[in-house]
């Protein structure tokens, strides 16, 4: 069995330790280290897993995942580096930080040590999310596999250059908040039309559901459904006339462009 060590028990943390065990995975095999006492006793009730220091969770892990914030990445790898990680047990440090390129880890440990770089985003919280790995210069397929497996417990996974991941941020990384920000509109549109905020609510989360079910199930394009929804002269069109006027899809060009500019920057600045 593989043994997975998660340093960083905030809320992408305990989604990755929730969505293992779901998937069967031993609790056993499965520790904590969190900075927070309070936080980590609240982690070790609500799943029966063990909980320890960073240097002990990562000793004897097979896997140690990095569920940190950027800014925690060298205190992390400080206390990392103190243990012995090139023994007799073949060790993988995947990184969820985003931004942290791999070459900083990979300047922090041992020569050939293997590292996997993952830009996660929030809906792993529900089993749904969008995950995309990147390996570092000594990660080998089998390396890649393993995160690939690991992951799955959360949603999908694709697999990218570590060049790519700046452009991935943008889209899925963020995406999210583009999302909620459109549902947002949409709702108060609802409610400016007269509905009650409960049932434009309701409307607009399940047209998304739905929305997003035909897209995924579909062997047509986006392009190809939204035109299917479009009758000439109807009220879609008309709709859409308006979004495409007030510039929704330039909007969007200059939105991820931005949001990938930034995560440049901050790939800069931690290196």
């Amino acid at each position: 069995m593989t043994r997975i060590a998660v340093i960083g028990g905030g809320r992408i943390g305990e989604a990755l330790i929730a969505g293992l065990l779901e998937s069967g995975h031993p609790v056993r095999d499965l520790v904590v280290a969190e900075k927070f006492e309070a936080r980590a006793r609240e982690l070790a009730s609500a799943f029966g897993i063990l909980t320890a220091s960073i240097a002990e969770a990562s000793e004897n892990a097979d896997v140690i995942v990095l569920a940190v914030k950027p800014g925690d990445v060298d205190a992390v790898l400080t206390e990392v580096a103190k243990i012995d990680l090139d023994g007799e047990r073949e060790q993988l440090i995947v990184s969820l930080a985003a931004g942290v390129p791999t070459s900083k880890f990979e300047s922090k440990l041992p020569a050939g040590f293997p590292v996997v770089r993952v830009m996660p985003n929030t809906p792993m919280l529900v089993g749904e999310g969008m995950s995309a790995l990147a390996p570092g210069r000594h990660a080998k397929t089998e390396h890649l596999a393993l995160v690939r497996t690991i992951l799955s417990s959360v949603g999908k996974v694709v697999t990218v250059k570590e060049s790519q991941l700046d452009a991935v941020t943008a889209v899925s990384g963020s995406g999210p908040a583009y999302f909620f920000l459109i549902a947002e509109a949409m709702i108060d549109a609802g409610v400016g039309l007269g509905l009650a905020r409960d049932v434009s609510t309701s409307l607009v989360v399940q047209t998304m559901l739905g929305s997003a079910a035909m897209l995924d199930r579909s062997e047509e394009s986006a392009t190809e459904l939204r035109y299917a929804v479009t009758s000439p002269g109807g009220t879609t069109a008309a709709a859409v006339r308006e979004l495409e006027t007030n510039g929704l899809r330039a909007a969007f060009f200059d939105a991820l462009g931005a949001a990938k500019r930034r995560s440049t920057e901050m790939g800069i600045t931690a290196e």
